[in-house]
């Protein structure tokens, strides 16, 4: 019977192991001998030394840079979400800083299942936070989607950051790893047997291992942190689009920038006399709501910004007894309706309606003029406004930006010589005035000071129309898209549904039908 030695390390193999190595340790042995003959044995140390060390801190500044790499291919929450996906983004992420590379071992085939899972269930329960088991709200179908879209992002970014990840199979990783234990064990009996022939070099080598080892497992760990953390974040990223809405089984892709016009939309241009020749696609335009107090100049802002408006009436009335659509296009602006509205101190103004009309807004206006400190009531349905937005966590909340009117009346009222810079308003009354009103507005609404514009709308006086305001709506433009992706998302969502559900009944029917010819043959 063959013997085996410790480790199970067969003594024939160990023999032939041996009779190769011999004459390099030899040679090792003879050469560290003619270096201490002729006094260079401790140059030849500090050499080594001074190599190891230089090599150990380029593999530290190569990791580094590895790892900058790795933090830009992160996977980062996506501004379309709902407000609902804030907190169920901090819980992925919370989830993928606590995983450790040395809990999730590679090897073992079963921790994509199970971290995918727990995954799962972290952003289940934000959403379902009384249900037992939330992770069962999923649909067998959107769950097999959140898989698909997070293994098919994970595959590319482990193509493009991981080096020969195209290359080595599962099978490799795992014969290396069994061919690495075996090595080690080999490779400590030579250790030993050096260290007992040269300590001298025994223990230099050991010294540029322990180098070597640490530069090799610090990028080992790193990679592996970074698989499973990106692993976490790509299934947590897709699970939230699914709760949101974006995730749809009906697309290629996630719900993006692409809306239909929406059964409101339709109704709304339906009230027009005619459609404007602006709409010509079937894409959802905009909805910008102007609200604000009675003579404010609400319709005056309108048609300073686009001109008279043609859709319903040629110019806006000074009263408006409800909400009034208007088609409305200027350059660089995604095709909008805009509408009009009674003064929220009128008796017309009801505050449902206004609820209502911003619950489906993508931007809205403000319009308060400089010349009336009394803000109360304002105030009061601003706060009702957002109180309404604040409830409604499956949307994002439009851009609110405040115009400030009738600037030009304020004191000294005779005096009118635009351009007014506000910065430098200590050298002129009218601007220290003008930038007096802005502030007071600020602070009495409770909105940033930047997104109060102060313009004229006097006809003659119209000032701060088309470039500072003009310029704020553009730069809220983004925002005000992502408002609307959201409020698309609901009716989109519904019509899947029903497409999804004919499309079952029908495939079910014809099923049933077949049913006797199939039994008949069997």
């Amino acid at each position: 019977m063959k013997k085996i030695l410790p480790y199970g390390i067969d003594p024939l193999r160990l023999l032939a192991f041996l009779l190769m190595i011999v004459p390099f340790m030899l040679l090792l042995g003879s050469g560290m001998v003619w270096l201490w003959q002729n006094s260079f044995l401790l140059f030849w140390a500090l050499a080594m030394l001074v190599s190891g060390g230089l090599g150990y801190g380029l593999q530290y500044l190569l990791a580094k840079r590895d790892r900058k790499l790795l933090a830009e291919a992160a996977t980062e929450p996506n501004p379309e979400w709902p407000m609902s996906a804030d907190k169920a983004w901090e819980q992925v992420q919370a989830l993928a800083d606590a995983c450790k590379p040395e809990d999730w071992p590679l090897e073992e085939g079963d921790w994509i299942l199970v971290l995918g899972r727990r995954t799962m269930e972290t952003v289940a329960r934000c959403y379902y936070p009384d249900v037992e088991k939330p992770l069962y709200e999923l649909t067998v179908p959107h769950t097999l989607l959140v898989i698909e879209r997070a293994s098919r992002d994970l595959r590319q970014d482990v193509a493009e950051n991981i080096p020969f990840s195209n290359r080595l199979t599962i099978g490799d990783f795992f014969r290396i790893q069994r061919w690495k234990d075996k090595a080690e064990q080999v490779y400590d009996i030579y250790r030993a047997g050096r260290a007992i022939v040269n300590p001298v070099n025994a223990l230099l080598g050991e010294a540029w291992r322990q180098l070597r080892e640490r530069s090799f497992m610090q990028v080992r760990d790193e990679l592996h942190g970074w698989f499973l953390k990106t692993y976490i974040r790509k299934v947590g990223y897709y699970a939230i689009d699914l709760y949101s809405g974006r995730l749809v089984l009906a697309d290629d892709e996630p719900v993006s920038a692409r809306t239909t016009r929406t059964t409101k939309t339709r109704a709304d241009m339906h009230r027009m006399q005619s459609e404007s020749d602006t709409f010509k696609t079937e894409e959802e335009p905009l909805r910008i709501v102007v609200l604000g107090r009675s003579n404010a100049g609400k319709s005056s802002l309108i048609n300073a910004l686009f001109g008279k408006l043609t859709s319903a009436v040629d110019i806006l009335p000074d009263c408006t007894d409800s909400l009034k659509p208007f088609a409305v296009s200027r350059e660089g602006l995604t095709q909008a309706l805009i509408f009009d509205s009674p003064g929220c101190d009128s008796e017309r103004f009801d505050r449902i309606q206004m609820l209502d009309a911003a619950k489906d807004a993508d931007l809205i206006l403000w319009v308060t003029p400089a010349i009336r400190p009394d803000r109360q009531i304002e105030r009061e349905y601003l706060d009702a406004l957002r109180d309404f937005q604040s409830t409604r966590l499956n949307r994002r909340p439009p851009p609110i930006l405040v115009v400030v009117s009738q600037i030009d009346r304020l004191r000294p009222a005779s005096e009118w010589n635009p351009p007014y810079d506000l910065t430098q308003s200590h050298n002129n009354a009218k601007a220290a005035n003008i930038k007096a009103a802005v502030e007071a507005v600020a602070n009495d609404l409770t909105v940033p000071a930047d997104q109060v514009i102060p313009v004229s709308l006097m006809e003659g006086r119209t000032y701060n129309v088309d470039d500072t305001l003009w310029a704020a709506i553009l730069s809220h433009q983004e925002e005000a898209l992502r408002t609307r992706l959201l409020r698309c998302m609901d009716e989109q969502k519904k019509a899947e549904n029903w497409t999804l559900l004919r499309k079952q009944m029908l495939n079910a029917g014809r099923f049933l039908k077949d049913l006797p010819e199939i039994l008949g043959k069997r």
